[in-house]
């Protein structure tokens, strides 16, 4: 095993003694934008104590030497490097997979996020939104991979909707289908005809990009009982679908038109504020 750096540790030493050489000569916003530019140079600055540079050090391990490096960072708490990272990023190795059964939150949320979209991993992403108790985060991390593959996850979503397994998840993951398919849009239009969050419903078809639901967006938005909350999801979807809704309504006594125009009004009267102390 590879031994342990904390290049990002002696980025930051190099880094104080540079802005301590440069005091004064640039301003927060330019060190803002200087920083990131030197950290680049500094992956391709030979480290003694690695004996390469920060990239060299990790584009020479083999792909198990690299899972296992990042293991090691992760249960040692010595901080995981970009530089590792973008290698890991950059070839995805198969070894990554086997991460997706840590039960170690950071290095479970690691895995996900360096192998993204990849269908391999999506048997083992399924498995962590049928897992109980699975830590939140990392189930919005694995649902937007999937959402970001929904063509190849499609099939495993709408058998997990079958077996109403995360329900709201898996119509957010099928939304993302580029494919037109007769099985998805049926289950996006049925769930959004149960009534249930609108809004949300709505923007799943709407994200879908299916013109086909337009008669039934524009049946919901002309009813009267909807609220300006809905009225406003609503409008959005039928228009990203190239549709047109015109007819005049009043949301005058409605809570979340009234709460929108307090905030509104609040915003106007800070401006204003701020615009008599100039």
């Amino acid at each position: 095993m590879a031994k342990l750096i904390d290049f990002d540790g002696l980025f930051d030493e190099k880094l104080a003694e540079y802005m301590q050489q440069n005091a004064g000569k640039y301003t927060e916003k330019q060190w803002e934008s200087i920083i990131p530019k030197l950290y680049r140079k500094f992956g391709d600055t030979f480290i003694p104590k690695a004996g390469n540079t920060p990239k060299g050090f990790y584009a020479a391990m083999d792909d198990e030497a690299l899972v296992s490096c990042l293991e090691e960072h992760v249960e040692t708490g010595v901080p995981t490097s970009d530089f590792l990272c973008r290698e890991l990023e950059t070839r995805r190795p198969a070894a990554l997979l086997r991460l997706l059964g840590s039960k170690n939150i950071e290095l479970l949320t690691f895995a996900v996020n360096l192998l993204g979209a990849d269908p391999a991993a999506f048997a083992a992403y399924f498995a962590i939104l049928e897992e109980e108790g699975a830590d939140e985060n990392v189930v919005d991390a694995v649902c937007e991979q999937l959402k970001a593959g929904a063509d190849h996850a499609k099939d495993r979503a709408l058998d997990c909707l079958r077996r109403g397994v995360r329900e709201e998840l898996m119509l957010e993951i099928l939304s993302g289908c580029k494919e037109r398919d007769d099985a998805v849009f049926g289950v996006l239009l049925q769930a959004f005809h149960t009534g249930e969050d609108i809004p949300m419903r709505a923007s799943y078809l709407a994200t879908y990009g299916d013109p086909r639901a337009l008669p039934d967006l524009l049946e919901v938005i002309d009813r009267d009982d909807i609220n300006f909350l809905e009225y406003q999801e609503l409008k959005y979807a039928i228009e990203a679908l190239g549709g047109e809704y015109t007819r005049p309504r009043d949301f005058s006594e409605d809570p979340y038109f009234k709460e929108m125009r307090s905030q509104q009004e609040g915003a106007y009267d800070i401006m204003n504020l701020k615009k008599s102390d100039a």
